[in-house]
């Protein structure tokens, strides 16, 4: 990862959404080692568009990379939402309730928790 990415500061601390400033698409490959470094296990997911995902929480610090398409994160108890596009990393912290709205043209991301 550069160190050119930019990030937003209007969340609370412990969150973190960093968007990928390159008109080159991220390299998966890219995420992949950004995870294997912090010898973190994670997955691939993907969903076709305008899918939803109700309101839920985890019990661990969220990491997701999306890498292709787009997908809206709402965090209602903070009254914000997080819009993500292809190169985005997103960090949610254990706990906090989130939902989502995949975009019309889909989404794939790669996630870790820890």
């Amino acid at each position: 990862m550069t160190d050119s990415r930019t990030r937003d500061t209007d969340l609370p601390d412990g969150f973190d959404v960093v968007r990928w400033p390159h008109a080159r698409p991220l390299p998966e490959e890219e995420v992949v080692r950004f995870f294997q470094a912090r010898k973190l296990p994670h997955s691939r997911w993907s969903n076709g568009p305008n899918d939803t995902y109700s309101l839920h929480t985890h019990p661990y610090r969220k990491i997701l990379f999306c890498v292709r398409g787009g997908i809206t994160f709402t965090l209602p108890d903070l009254g914000e939402s997080v819009a993500l596009g292809p190169g985005d990393r997103l960090i949610l912290l254990p706990g906090v309730r989130h939902g989502a709205l995949v975009g019309p043209e889909g989404v794939t991301c790669i996630e870790a928790g820890e």
